[in-house]
């Protein structure tokens, strides 16, 4: 029953009986019909391979056909998000070497410095957090 007190058709059910009767050695529809009673509903692409068989079906009603087709429409489509692969261009900056060589220099085993160091010789770009490190190591040797 529904909120206004007529009784709900439930067409999906009624086109996949239809399709049992038509088809009864199908495994297809038997499969859909078992997830139905089991889920309660079917997916985008179940439902159109049950639309499908259900339009191949000489004697269906097209108003039912016509219902699935709009329970179809009415699902969203599963768009996957296209993985964009940006190639930043990378451009050696040779104050940051020198900045980074001085810093080894006076400080050999300075992690942060030796880290920044590898990163600058695999041409990797550097996030705005290293390259304010960068300026602050850069701030501190000129100190010195």
């Amino acid at each position: 029953m529904t909120k206004a007190g007529k009784p709900s058709i439930d067409i999906i059910n009624t086109v996949l009986e239809d399709c049992i009767i038509a088809y009864p050695v199908s495994s297809f529809i038997i499969s859909l019909y078992k997830h139905y009673l089991k889920w309660g509903t079917l997916s985008k692409k179940q439902l159109i391979g049950l639309h499908a068989k259900a339009s191949q079906i000489e004697g269906i009603a097209p108003g039912k056909l016509a219902a699935i087709e709009t329970i179809i429409k009415r699902m969203p489509d599963k768009v996957r998000p296209v993985e964009i692969t940006r190639s930043p261009v990378v451009t050696k900056d040779s104050s940051i070497g020198e900045t980074l060589e001085r810093l080894l220099a006076a400080y050999p085993n300075h992690k942060r410095g030796l880290f920044l160091h590898s990163k600058f010789q695999l041409n990797e770009s550097f996030s705005p957090e290293e390259m304010a490190d960068i300026k602050r190591l850069k701030q501190m040797l000129d100190k010195k």
